[in-house]
């Protein structure tokens, strides 16, 4: 389950729960005053990898899937 982000109309602190996708709009109770007024707010996320990334070879073998032929894996 993902982790989003609220804020509380009542005290505008920010708190996390952790719910389902269709729980999301639910009102959540604030843990510091305890109103249900809030809202979820729209969070950036992070992606991190570990090494460099392989450059992407965007020549004449791209733009298709596997059952193509055009990604290069030999199948035609």
């Amino acid at each position: 389950m993902p982790i989003y982000e609220y804020r509380c109309e009542a005290c505008e602190g920010s708190f996390e729960v952790l719910t389902s996708f269709a729980e999301r709009d639910k009102a959540h109770v604030c843990p510091s005053c305890e109103s249900e007024r809030t809202r979820v707010l729209v969070s950036s996320f992070a992606s991190f990898s570990s090494g460099e990334s392989a450059p992407i070879d965007a020549g004449p073998k791209s733009g298709g899937g596997c059952c193509g032929g055009s990604c290069g894996c030999g199948h035609q």
